[in-house]
């Protein structure tokens, strides 16, 4: 069982910003920016790309209330996207609020934040929802 897995079954406590039947999101607790959530299926799989299609679909039209959410919630050009998926062994797509190239640059550290920040994000992303 991953990490998300336990985060999902509620074993671990998380930021969660929505849920379905086949996805939960919920905000990044070490972010590259103010702001960064995750987005994870409920299935455990490893690759992104090895999700059934149609959650890949499904995957986009769930996270995008969530990005114009972020977008509206956070000083941001933009919401921006990413696929990475080496830190877990789950698949997910992380949202960002960005201004340049650089805010997805998951080879530079990471910013604190503390518990108060993030119930404030959270407060902030559900609010624009």
């Amino acid at each position: 069982m991953t990490i998300f897995s336990k985060i999902i079954a509620g074993e671990i406590p998380s930021y969660k910003i929505a849920e379905n039947d086949k996805f939960y999101a919920f905000l990044d607790i070490f972010p590259l920016r103010e702001g960064h959530v995750l987005v994870i299926p409920k299935i455990e799989t490893d690759k992104f790309f090895d999700l059934p299609d149609d959650y890949l679909a499904e995957m986009l039209v769930f996270s995008k209330p969530i990005a114009k959410a972020i977008e509206k919630s956070f000083r941001c050009n933009r919401c921006g996207m990413a696929v990475v998926g080496l830190e877990v062994p789950h698949a997910h797509l992380h949202l960002v609020p960005i201004n340049n190239i650089d805010d997805l640059n998951f080879t530079r550290g990471k910013i604190k934040v503390t518990p108060e920040q993030l119930k404030a994000a959270q407060e902030k992303i559900i609010g624009n929802l």
